[in-house]
């Protein structure tokens, strides 16, 4: 397990979280995630101009041993897809925080305070 980067927020269905410019929130899955998965072979990206709710599910990642959906840490507009992810999904593998899925224009930061630091999620996978 590679070490939790502090600048990150973190939701417990495994997605991390990095706040940029103007209220947009980009989002990639964490490392711990990828390592249960296993080796990722598909990943479903959420449409350009897509309006998610916080929690919503909006894309998904298939591994050689499952799929999984993942969830919207915050409300808003999908703005960008990574597609480069959607050809190379094992680009997650090798880089966890390195490589982003997709970015949201949040309609309100505040969502990102019922998101964990790294000290609280890596209690959280710890247990």
């Amino acid at each position: 397990m590679s070490d939790l980067p502090d600048n990150l927020k973190y939701a417990m269905t495994h997605e991390w979280v990095q706040v940029e410019d103007d209220n947009i929130v980009r989002i990639g899955i964490t490392d711990f995630a990828q390592e249960e998965l296993g080796d990722l072979v598909f990943i479903e990206l959420p449409e350009l101009g897509r309006k998610v709710m916080a929690k919503e599910q909006c894309a998904v990642v298939e591994s050689v041993k499952t799929a999984s959906d993942l969830f919207s840490p915050v409300s808003g507009e999908v703005v960008a897809v990574n597609e480069a992810v959607a050809d190379e999904p094992e680009r997650v593998n090798d880089d966890a925080y390195g490589t982003w899925l997709f970015c949201i224009k949040a309609n309100n930061l505040i969502e990102l305070d019922a998101l964990m630091d790294a000290d609280a999620y890596q209690q959280m996978i710890e247990q």
